[in-house]
């Protein structure tokens, strides 16, 4: 419909809570459908850090978000 009204997801309106600016540890909330979720600790790899997931998830789109 031409006269509907979008909101971006990428921006935040007046109402969301914003963190200050500079705040290192602020939270941020994230919202995600899926088919399956795991909760892994990342070890490290070199320089660089690694998670194994599962061998049937090979090929498949993720999304990996720190928690901590």
């Amino acid at each position: 419909m031409p006269h509907e009204k979008i909101k971006n997801h990428n921006q935040i309106s007046d109402n969301d809570n914003k963190p200050s600016a500079g705040a290192p540890n602020s939270k941020v909330k994230f919202e995600i459908f899926g088919e399956e979720m795991l909760e892994k600790r990342v070890k490290a790899s070199g320089n660089s850090g690694r998670v194994y997931l599962p061998p049937n998830w090979v090929g498949h789109k993720v999304k990996i978000i720190r928690t901590d």
